[in-house]
């Protein structure tokens, strides 16, 4: 009894992955401003950079999770599940900035009405992973683990309507653009922010997973 008691148990995981999962929503933020403000030099190096700080920081977050995790004897939920969630919620802010510098890197000439959608579907699908996110630590509230499901399954049809966009995108690309390096620079953007909602489905279902095992 009293060598359980000097063990060190549970930490504030649940308050790190919504912290995580308020940098990816500042992250996206940002990034939609960017792009809202592409033809503006100026303002789009200022939210690209708020987004490269945003990413810093999710990575500080998942940092602290990992090295909490190995100082932790026992956890609130599986250890696997807190490893996996960090992970898959730190690849979200990672695509979100990948998104940001390839446009950069490539030097992409316009915004289209493709990027400004799944822009605006990505946002949506960070939003709501968030509220998914700070439900999980009440998920044993039967009322909260439905919440829960309900926000994961909103998740989901959120990244189903930006793989219909991204198909539709891809196939007016290939279609209409005449620049062969146009088509190239646009279609890798494309991938990356519909990538961005496939990858908050993947936290969608881990959170499912969670509040299955937990409630």
């Amino acid at each position: 009894m009293l060598f359980s008691k000097l063990l060190p148990r549970e930490g504030n995981f649940f308050e790190m992955f919504d912290q995580h999962a308020g940098h990816i929503v500042q992250a996206a933020h940002a990034f939609s401003k960017m792009v809202a403000n592409y033809s503006d030099v100026e303002q789009r190096n200022i939210h690209h950079k708020e987004v490269d700080d945003a990413e810093r920081a999710a990575d500080r977050v998942t940092h602290e999770v990992s090295r909490v995790l190995h100082k932790t004897f026992i956890t609130p939920i599986d250890r696997d599940q807190i490893h996996q969630l960090i992970n898959t919620l730190d690849d979200v802010a990672d695509l979100i900035q990948d998104s940001a510098e390839t446009m950069a890197l490539y030097d992409v000439r316009h915004m289209t009405e493709d990027i400004l959608r799944l822009t605006d579907l990505s946002v949506k699908c960070c939003e709501r992973l968030k509220d998914a996110v700070g439900l999980i630590g009440k998920v044993r509230d039967a009322a909260t683990a439905e919440a829960t499901l309900k926000t994961c399954a909103e998740i989901d049809r959120l990244e189903s309507d930006a793989d219909h966009v991204m198909r539709s995108a891809m196939s007016r690309l290939f279609r209409e653009e005449p620049d062969v390096r146009e088509l190239i620079k646009l279609k890798a953007v494309y991938e990356l922010l519909e990538t961005i909602t496939d990858k908050c489905e993947d936290a969608a279902n881990l959170i499912e997973g969670i509040v299955l095992e937990n409630s």
